[in-house]
């Protein structure tokens, strides 16, 4: 069936031997400073209780700051704030929602931060903690090949991949995790691995030629799109031109855009229409790729790996829409996905060849954290970025920046 599909390459030249790759990961684990995680749990739970305490002041009177029905009247009974969704339990009390108030209403602002810092507690403060090894202090995770439909790799026990980024006490999580004794972190990243590959995959010739003078990606898209000389680019230009242009990677829509950008739909329409004015071939891409699947009932990455797309053909209008944006999607991320398993399987041979003691201990999305021997850290950091930008060779480069420390946040 493998050769039936053309999948029989990506099944011996990646999935298989990536195995043995993902084998040894699992096997030497990561280092994890257990008191550290206590006292970073510690921290967490004096925010929470602060919060608690002054949202319950703001408020007027003591509730369940988790319970949905009981916020639902505090916020839009008693404190009369508008926008309030009257469902069948109660009023509903997602982000969502609770995202536009924010900014007006400190309390709201004040009941995100809570839930943001309880759920931080309960899965990494409380919940890595579960799985650190009595006999080395290591987590010894599991990676998964066959789990996500784009062909990323995804981890479980405990789920390393979607720790936060964005906020500062997120961040600071990734302190815990620790090289073992007398070795350093080398943290090696993909700069926009997804743009990248879209711009190979439209052959857009803007983008290709704006990557190909290594600007700043998102104050070019930004110049374009609003018609702003380079050099005038504001900070909120460039902003709204990153989340155009990833949304435009996930399929996003005027709706979706309006929403993260805080701008009517009408404006969302506007910026989507003119990023395709500025970059047509990228539309005409996402279009012939949306036409594709319709009439074989797949997408296929670069590398031939296949993705059904059975939600485009159904009765139900949301499922077609969901249909078209994994149409669009799942090329781009599925090729990233395929280019970093071969960059994984290049430089764990190569750290084998060489008779390294450094080795790969962490892959999440578009890096890899390495537990590197210092007298080898400049011939490792050297080996990594050679193996990672050379797993596919495009119409644009692939560009990859490394870092070291003796944390994973350090090296980050």
């Amino acid at each position: 069936k493998l050769k039936e599909t053309s999948m029989w390459k990506v099944y011996t030249e990646i999935e298989l031997p990536l195995v043995f790759t993902l084998d040894s990961m699992e096997k030497w684990g990561i280092s994890v400073k257990g008191e550290e995680l206590k006292s970073y749990g510690e921290k967490l739970k004096v925010r929470i209780q602060e919060l608690e305490k002054t949202i319950w002041q703001e408020a007027g009177e003591e509730f369940n700051i988790n319970s949905p029905k009981q916020l639902g009247v505090i916020l839009f009974e008693k404190l009369g704030l508008p926008g309030g969704k009257k469902t069948k339990t109660g009023y509903s009390t997602a982000a969502d929602i609770l995202d536009k108030l924010a900014p007006d209403y400190p309390i709201v602002a004040k009941i995100l931060e809570y839930r943001q810092l309880a759920k931080l507690k309960s899965t990494y403060a409380d919940g890595l903690a579960v799985f650190i090894h009595e006999d080395d202090h290591r987590i010894h995770g599991k990676f998964n090949q066959t789990v996500t439909a784009t062909g990323r790799i995804s981890s479980t026990e405990p789920n390393l991949q979607n720790i936060p980024a964005r906020v500062e006490l997120g961040r600071l999580i990734r302190k815990v995790f620790v090289p073992e004794e007398g070795y350093v972190f080398v943290d090696a990243d993909y700069s926009q691995i997804e743009l990248r590959v879209l711009a190979h995959c439209s052959g857009d010739a803007a983008l290709i030629e704006a990557y190909r003078e290594a600007k700043d990606i998102h104050r070019i898209t930004a110049s374009q799109v609003f018609h702003t000389p380079f050099d005038e680019v504001t900070d909120l230009q460039r902003r709204n031109a990153k989340a155009v242009n990833f949304g435009i990677v996930y399929g996003i829509s005027s709706f979706g855009l309006s929403q993260d950008l805080s701008i009517t739909r009408k404006e969302a329409a506007e910026y989507i229409d003119r990023y395709f004015e500025t970059y047509p071939g990228i539309k005409k891409f996402l279009d012939d790729a949306v036409a594709h699947a319709k009439e074989q009932g797949y997408v296929v990455t670069l590398f031939g790996r296949r993705r059904p797309v059975p939600e485009l053909s159904s009765s139900n209008f949301m499922q077609r829409q969901f249909g078209e944006r994994v149409a669009m999607n799942s090329p781009i991320q599925g090729t990233a996905a395929d280019i970093m398993k071969i960059a994984m399987i290049a430089v764990d041979k190569e750290l084998r060849m060489r008779n390294m003691k450094s080795r790969l201990v962490l892959q999440v999305h578009d890096e890899l954290i390495f537990s590197v021997y210092p007298e080898e850290a400049a011939e490792l950091q050297e080996v990594v970025t050679k193996c990672m930008e050379s797993a596919y060779s495009g119409k644009v480069p692939l560009d990859v920046s490394s870092g070291m420390g003796t944390n994973w946040l350090e090296a980050h």
